[in-house]
């Protein structure tokens, strides 16, 4: 791994100050000055079930910000473009927003590839990433906030609640590519620390829809869980082939490390219903900031629209950026990175806060249970676990 994209050490303060960056894109509009902020997620392809809805939560966000006087008095004009699922593309739109668009920040993609095809183009460019998703950490980069969790975050809680509660035979299957490969390393590393046995693992590409062969296999291993990390569209058919072979939550114990509730509403809650999920936030958290965020996303985009994990790290993603921005009293890039440390903010998951050095965020690890209606009852909660993007495994 390159020394330019992965960071060890606490120097990105430093690092972010010692560049230049590009000027921002604030011009006059009547009696309002506005400052741009990109949005860059797949609106379409295989990725899309998981992503397009987060660009909802990152819009309501803006327009709430907007409705209470702004960022510094300036008001937000978000700029939308379209991933496509398709790395390559993300690079391109990056460029654009940053070279074109003059944008102050960036609201941004989904999976890690996505992720990874972005990196150079804002550390080179000297831009300003938000990424919401859970992601298998072994990054730190000057030009990255990490609002979601890193992967010890979620499924070392995971894989100790579930062999202490559920069974310590574990297979393991995932998409293909560095986050599900990454997290079941960890996982893999956690199981044997706690006397477990590992009885298969697979991995199969982004938008796979046939695991009819994994799926016998998963049967005639017997494991006491499946720990699924499958991605995006493909989880629509894993979980409709194992009911129709017979493995539901009501005989089986799987836990997901890529499903909400608004891959849910996708996969369809009869598929997941008794099924366990591991995230850092659900619906049906109760705090005041929750009820407000639900309540103003519902009535933004219909009754029947749910929020989730991602959603939430979107949302809270737009107000650190807005936090920062107005504790810097700037918009310059190395002044918010710097504002940032130790920043903390109530926002729908609880209480969050940056990390003062490696630019992510203390997150807690909760455990729930999918019901009937796709809403998640929860079962564990952690305290608040530390980043650690650079665990050794």
């Amino acid at each position: 791994m390159s020394r330019r994209n992965f960071i060890r050490n606490s120097g990105l303060v430093a690092a972010a100050s010692a560049v230049s960056f590009p000027m921002l894109n604030i011009r006059s509009a009547g009696a309002a000055e506005t400052v741009k902020v990109g949005i860059l997620h797949s609106l379409t392809g295989t990725i899309a079930i998981a992503e397009k809805s987060v660009v909802d939560a990152e819009m309501l966000a803006i327009e709430e910000i907007n409705k209470a006087g702004g960022v510094m008095g300036m008001r937000i004009e978000p700029v939308i473009e379209d991933g496509a699922s398709d790395w390559p593309t993300f690079a391109e739109k990056a460029r654009k927003l940053l070279e074109r668009d003059k944008v102050a920040a960036v609201m941004g993609c989904y999976t890690s590839a996505s992720r990874k095809a972005v990196l150079p183009v804002f550390e080179k460019l000297k831009g300003l990433l938000y990424y919401p998703t859970y992601y298998e950490g072994l990054e730190q980069s000057p030009n990255i906030m990490y609002t979601a969790q890193e992967a010890t975050q979620s499924v070392i809680a995971a894989m100790e609640w579930l062999a202490k509660n559920k069974g310590k035979s574990f297979y393991m299957i995932g998409s293909d590519y560095i986050w599900p490969r990454t997290t079941i390393k960890i996982a893999k590393a956690t199981l044997a620390r706690l006397g477990g046995k590992l009885v298969g693992e697979g991995y199969y590409p982004l938008g796979h829809i046939e695991f009819s062969s994994e799926i016998n296999k998963i049967k005639a291993a017997k494991p006491d869980v499946i720990l699924n990390c499958v991605v995006g569209g493909s989880n629509v058919a894993f979980f409709k082939q194992l009911a129709a072979a017979g493995i539901t939550g009501k005989s089986q114990t799987i836990l997901s490390l890529a499903v909400s509730e608004e891959e849910v509403s996708g996969i369809g809650a009869d598929n997941t219903v008794g099924t366990l999920t591991c995230m850092g936030y659900f619906e049906s958290l109760k705090n005041p900031a929750n009820d407000r965020f639900v309540k103003a996303f519902k009535a933004k985009y219909g009754a029947n629209r749910v929020t989730g994990d991602t959603l939430a790290c979107g949302y809270t993603s737009v107000y650190l950026w807005k936090l920062a921005a107005e504790k810097a009293k700037s918009f310059d890039v190395a002044k918010v990175v710097a504002a940032s440390s130790g920043l903390e903010f109530d926002g729908p998951e609880g209480k969050v806060k940056f990390h003062t050095a490696n630019h992510h965020l203390w997150k807690h690890a909760r455990i729930g249970m999918f019901k009937p209606d796709g809403q998640v009852d929860m079962i564990h909660e952690s305290p608040l676990i530390e980043p650690n993007p650079f665990p050794k495994l």
